[in-house]
C-alpha cells in the first residue's frame, strides 16, 4: 500500500526497523510467572547457546554517542573472552534500590565500561539489606548453564520466578560479571519514567525537536 501510494520514505522506515538478516521468532509467555520464567520459555528456541537479553521497558540512552549500542557489543566481547555471564549496572539512589535487582562487586567503585566480578545479588532488596546501590539495568549476556539454574529457581519476590535469582544460583558453580554502563539508561517500567524518556527522545528529534521544545515552553508559560 505505502508503494502504492509513493510514500518511499515511510516505506524504508518500516522496512528497516528489523534488519534483513535478522529473523524474528515469537514466544509466548503464557502466565505472568516473572522475567526469570519469561527467559526460561525462550529456551526451545536458543537451545545450548549463550544468549543476550534485553528488556525492551529498559531504553539505554541512544543519543550519547552510540553507547546505547557500545555496551551490548563489550558485553559480547567479553563473554567470548572470559565465558563468563556479564550483568550490565548502574548506579541509582540508596532510597530507589528497592526497586530494582541490586549486585554487588565486593565495594569497589566502577567508572563506565568498566567490570567487576559480582559477589553478591539481590533482587528488589530494602535500603538496609541492599549490598550496593549498583542496580540491575536490563542487558545481559549468559552463559548458557543458567538454563539450570532458571529450572530450579523458586519463586522469590512477587511470587514470581526472578531472574536475579537465578543469576545467584549460577554464581555457586560460576564467575558472573558486573557490566557498568556507559551513558545512561531509562527506566520505562513506570510512567514517569516512560513519560521522560518520550519527552526527552522528543526533543532531540532531528525533525520533531524544534517544535517538540517550542510546544514544551508554551505550555510551561
Amino acid at each position: 500500500m505505502l508503494e502504492k501510494r509513493v510514500k518511499r520514505q515511510l516505506l524504508d522506515e518500516v522496512q528497516a526497523i528489523c534488519p534483513k538478516d535478522v529473523t524474528i521468532m515469537q514466544v509466548r509467555q503464557g502466565e505472568a510467572k516473572g522475567l526469570g520464567h519469561a527467559v526460561l520459555c525462550a529456551l526451545p528456541v536458543v537451545g545450548n547457546s549463550p544468549f543476550a537479553v534485553l528488556l525492551p521497558d529498559v531504553i539505554v540512552d541512544g543519543y550519547d554517542c552510540n553507547l546505547a549500542k557500545d555496551n551490548l557489543a563489550k558485553m559480547v566481547k567479553l563473554y567470548a573472552k572470559n565465558q563468563l555471564s556479564q550483568i550490565m549496572v548502574e548506579p541509582v539512589p540508596m532510597n530507589l534500590v528497592s526497586n530494582y535487582g541490586i549486585a554487588d562487586v565486593d565495594g569497589k567503585t566502577l567508572s563506565a565500561g568498566a567490570s567487576a566480578l559480582i559477589t553478591n545479588i539481590i533482587e528488589k532488596p530494602n535500603q538496609t539489606e541492599a549490598p550496593s546501590n549498583l542496580s540491575v539495568v536490563g542487558r545481559y549476556v549468559f552463559n548458557p548453564a543458567i538454563w539450570d539454574c532458571l529450572k530450579r529457581t523458586p519463586l522469590g519476590a512477587g511470587d514470581e520466578i526472578q531472574l536475579t535469582d537465578a543469576i545467584a544460583l549460577l554464581m555457586q558453580q560460576q564467575q558472573v560479571q558486573a557490566h557498568h554502563i556507559s551513558g545512561r539508561s531509562h527506566d520505562c517500567g513506570n510512567k514517569l519514567g516512560y513519560i521522560q524518556a518520550f519527552v526527552e527522545y522528543a526533543m532531540r528529534d532531528k525533525i520533531l525537536g524544534a517544535d517538540v521544545k517550542q510546544i514544551l515552553k508554551n505550555l510551561v508559560n
